[in-house]
């Protein structure tokens, strides 16, 4: 009788199974969608427009405010519904745009530098010159011993990075033994290793606040630091709220040059630097999100939403090719795919290109908190019924192999059916995986339906937060097909008779009290 239950249980959980993802739509839909996206592809003009045309798009910024409103005039040109932008996060750090950028050596001989000011660090008075010293200090006795000596000087930071040959492709491609570890369900390990942070000591912390401290008070010129190879130097920031004095001045050097002045002030060399940089602050407390749909037509499902989106916002220094302008590109040629077909989706499809992703997932953070949650009461609101789906792009231009379903085995059978007319575009692997660092933690942390892919990392690791990460970062043809799978998906999930659910116990465990 025991053995007749469980197979009677089995029995009934695959016909739910069946019943949950009933739906696919047909061979001819599949055609078309390729035929629009590999025939008539406007990938070629959106990723000039993303990046060449629109340029930087720092969080507040000037030029992320230029951006919205270009982007939103394409979206009316591509006849979306309702492009906008959408304040959801306040943003004590301001706008901040870099004016002016010019760094040399000047002794013992002339060299130009390619170089990447910090956000929201401060100015330089115009053209300045000085006389460089190395940082060395381990203890609160060797910052008391710089008192007095840094004045004036331009400062150069140790060097915490070294280069070293590596023998391996800049580019790769997943191979097919790599694509069958990612199917693994990794939690059968869970328990067998636990991962170790080790953080930087409570002294050294001191140290590091008690130098800072230091350099500003003594007015030091500048601050220069390394980070960034290949001659290309990285982009960061500094801690900065609006209405804060304006910070010292500090520079990115590649760590080729950095590590070249660094190696001569330690031999007891006399090191020259002459510096121009010029920022520009703005009180801009806010972070958008650019929004735009294709209205549902169901009456019954018109209000439920197949989110799909890509952050807007990158770093200064490039102009956001591959992290990630790659991501919005291929979002929008989606929605555009969708829209030509003439295709009335059963479900609102929205397109959402977030603010805020690189300062810490401000954009969808606050769409959460304005449609599905009310975090400020601690409630549910109606919107998180109405939550599809969400598909995001985050991880450089390439190619689509399968996707992280982020442990939630009730998504399983819904990709398993939708995926067969794209496999053939290499799309193939799924993924128990939980995968972190872009938007869709967002939706996923409240258990909702959100969805990383699995991309071929081509030179990602090498570009983003670089001065490198341009159009010529972006493969067009991984962008074309990676267009097409998203037009595919998102067009299946608002046409579905059924949705993925949310994971068990939710959304009851959202405010839970621990």
């Amino acid at each position: 009788m025991k053995k007749f239950l469980l197979l009677m249980s089995a029995m009934v959980l695959a016909a739910n199974v069946a019943v949950n993802a009933q739906s696919v739509l047909s061979d001819e839909i599949a055609y078309k969608i390729k035929r629009e996206g590999f025939s008539n592809s406007k990938i070629e003009e959106l990723t000039q427009f993303m990046t060449d045309q629109m340029g930087p798009r720092l969080a507040a910024s000037q030029l992320k405010l230029r951006a919205e409103k270009m982007a939103i005039e394409k979206l009316e040109e591509l006849g979306f519904s309702n492009p906008r932008a959408e304040y959801v996060y306040d943003f004590a750090k301001g706008g901040w745009d870099n004016k002016m950028n010019y760094v040399a050596m000047t002794a013992p001989y002339y060299c130009s530098f390619a170089a990447n000011p910090k956000a929201w660090s401060g100015s330089t008075d115009g053209l300045v010159r000085g006389e460089c010293v190395l940082l060395e200090a381990k203890s609160m006795a060797d910052v008391e011993k710089l008192k007095g000596q840094l004045g004036g000087k331009i400062i150069i930071m140790p060097a915490t990075q070294t280069y070293e040959m590596k023998f391996t492709p800049l580019a790769s491609r997943y191979t097919d033994e790599q694509l069958a570890e990612l199917e693994k369900d990794p939690r059968a390990e869970s328990g067998a290793a636990r991962r170790m942070y080790y953080g930087s000591s409570q002294s050294n912390r001191e140290v590091q606040q008690a130098l800072m401290a230091l350099l500003k008070e003594e007015k030091v010129l500048a601050i220069i630091s390394g980070g960034g190879t290949f001659n290309v130097p990285s982009s960061r920031s500094v801690g900065y709220k609006v209405g804060e004095p304006e910070p010292t001045p500090e520079i990115i050097l590649p760590i080729e040059d950095h590590g070249r002045m660094a190696r001569m002030l330690a031999k007891g060399e006399k090191v020259e630097m002459e510096l121009n940089i010029k920022n520009e602050f703005t009180d801009n407390q806010k972070i958008n999100n650019v929004m735009a749909e294709i209205p549902g037509s169901d009456p019954n499902l018109k209000d439920e939403i197949v989110l799909i989106g890509a952050h807007f916002d990158s770093w200064h220094g490039g102009t956001g090719g591959a992290d990630n302008a790659s991501g919005c590109i291929v979002m929008v040629e989606a929605m555009r795919i969708i829209k030509a077909l003439g295709i009335k989706p059963r479900r609102t499809i929205r397109l959402a290109l977030w603010g805020g992703e690189e300062q810490g997932l401000y954009g969808s953070y606050g769409y959460a908190n304005t449609y599905p949650l009310d975090n400020k009461n601690n409630k549910v609101k109606s919107d998180y019924e109405k939550f599809a789906l969400y598909l995001n792009m985050d991880n450089g231009s390439g190619r689509f192999r399968g996707i992280y379903l982020e442990e939630n085995d009730l998504a399983f059978p819904f990709f398993e059916a939708w995926k067969k007319p794209i496999e053939s575009l290499g799309f193939t692997t799924l993924s128990p995986r939980r995968t972190g660092g872009t938007d869709h933690m967002t939706f996923n942390s409240i258990g909702l339906p959100a969805y990383q892919f699995i991309q071929d990392e081509l030179e990602y690791n090498r570009t983003y937060h670089t001065v490198m990460d341009t159009y010529e970062r972006l493969s067009l043809s991984d962008l074309r097909t990676d267009a097409v799978i998203v037009a595919w998906l998102a067009l299946n999930a608002a046409m579905d008779d059924a949705r993925i659910p949310v994971k068990p116990g939710y959304p009851e465990n959202i405010y839970k009290k621990k």
